[in-house]
């Protein structure tokens, strides 16, 4: 595709290119467990220092900054989450992990799900297909060895895919993928045409606390929304989903969420979702199982 000429893209070439990956079958299903009305999944991108690292770059400020998300944003986040008995999905940069395995102790141990974030949270479209690949691997295995769960689910880092992503994640025998954005509710991944057998949990920005909260010098962007909108934008999501009984996803960061003027967003949001009525908290990877276990056969 020539950028500066696309509306000379040939159909062919632009039809390959939209069928790279697409949103197969939807796979919402007809009931929850329990009885609940809906559910809830919470994730938590456990970057810390690879949030720097995996853009090429090691300024002390920006790396000390991502060491307080796992010193005293996570912490903070797993008290939350105790106090309401809910788990939750913290997707984690393998070279995260590797930098303090014993902070991954905790995690493991309320019974969260670890997911496979990257290898350094490095940017997944700029990759070879065998770079990729060995990347993916890498990561898998490393936390597994530290944490002695094997992750089902991947997540690429700030979401950038490259053409291969889908089909290695199937390859390689994950279970989901949670960093597409085609639906509110989960569905089966198509790759090239061909259904994947693999479950996407999606994402999407507007559920997602950096988008909102994030300080940035280079690219300058400075957290623009006050705490309070940002929990009525989360709350107004949840209600949606509530309301059609579907699914209610959510993207956290320990050092975005974590602190003192901003955690009580993820108290009140679990609170005010009970409140609702019933309610399935379940981490993405039970998610993924139960609406493929309930899947329909047909499109």
């Amino acid at each position: 595709m020539n950028p500066d000429r696309v509306w000379e893209t040939p159909e062919s070439d632009w039809r390959a290119l939209v069928d790279r990956v697409r949103a197969g079958r939807p796979l919402k299903p007809k009931v929850w467990p329990n009885g609940a009305r809906s559910a809830v999944a919470l994730s938590f991108d456990a970057d810390h220092e690879t949030f720097e690292l995996g853009q090429g770059r090691s300024a002390i400020g920006r790396l000390a900054w991502g060491e307080f998300g796992r010193r005293t944003g996570v912490p903070r986040v797993l008290d939350v989450l105790h106090r309401h008995d809910v788990r939750a999905t913290f997707f984690t940069p393998a070279v995260a992990a590797l930098i303090e395995p014993a902070a991954m102790r905790p995690i493991t141990d309320a019974g969260h799900e670890i997911g496979v974030h990257g290898w350094l949270h490095e940017n997944t479209s700029r990759l070879d297909r065998a770079t990729e690949r060995e990347l993916m691997l890498r990561a898998r295995d490393t936390l597994e060895q530290l944490t002695g769960q094997r992750p089902v689910g991947h997540r690429a880092a700030q979401w950038d895919l490259s053409p291969h992503t889908i089909e290695l994640v199937a390859e390689l025998g994950f279970a989901y993928d949670s960093s597409m954005m085609a639906d509110d509710e989960c569905y089966e991944l198509v790759a090239n045409g061909r259904p994947t057998g693999v479950v996407e949990v999606p994402v999407e920005w507007v559920r997602d606390d950096a988008v909102y909260l994030l300080f940035n010098r280079d690219p300058a962007t400075r957290p623009w929304t006050p705490p309070e909108a940002v929990f009525d934008i989360f709350r107004r999501e949840f209600d949606a989903s509530f309301d059609e009984g579907g699914l209610f996803q959510l993207v956290m960061h320990p050092f975005v969420i974590g602190y003192r003027s901003r955690i009580w967003i993820l108290d009140q949001l679990i609170a005010h979702a009970r409140s609702r009525g019933p309610i399935w908290f379940a981490t993405h990877a039970e998610v993924a199982d139960w609406v493929w276990q309930n899947r329909t056969e047909t499109l």
